[in-house]
């Protein structure tokens, strides 16, 4: 098991990734003052974006029942849970984009090849510390 999110397991036989990419945020305002210069103010976590890529060989790995799973996942508009493999808890997270390309096909317009970002390729963290985040 690579990564669970809610009831998807990250896997190789569903969907593996081969990139993740974190983007994590702090937000500071400035704040204008009469004769002086302005001053920064820390005012808490800004958004964490988590971005999954992979390439999918639909005869060895996941390919459009899995795609599919994540889809119907994101339509739910629900928070769900990210956990890593080695049990690090990223927190909740809804899905805010899902890209597919569909690549060398054989015969019956059946893709041999998928790539496909989630933000997750977007997913977005929305609870502790008031992160809003989105894969």
């Amino acid at each position: 098991m690579m990564m669970v999110f809610g009831l998807f397991v990250f896997e190789l036989r569903t969907l593996p990734y081969q990139q993740l990419q974190l983007s994590r945020n702090w937000r500071h305002v400035k704040n204008d003052r009469v004769g002086r210069s302005a001053k920064w103010q820390y005012v808490g976590a800004g958004e964490n974006q988590l971005t999954l890529g992979g390439l999918l060989y639909p005869e060895i790995t996941g390919g459009n029942l899995s795609l599919g799973a994540v889809s119907t996942m994101a339509c739910t508009g629900l928070a769900w849970p990210l956990i890593d493999g080695v049990g690090s808890i990223y927190g909740m997270y809804v899905i805010t984009g899902l890209q597919e390309t569909h690549q060398e096909f054989d015969r019956y317009d059946k893709a041999k090849k998928l790539s496909s970002h989630s933000r997750c390729s977007g997913l977005m963290r929305i609870s502790g510390s008031g992160c809003i985040v989105l894969l």
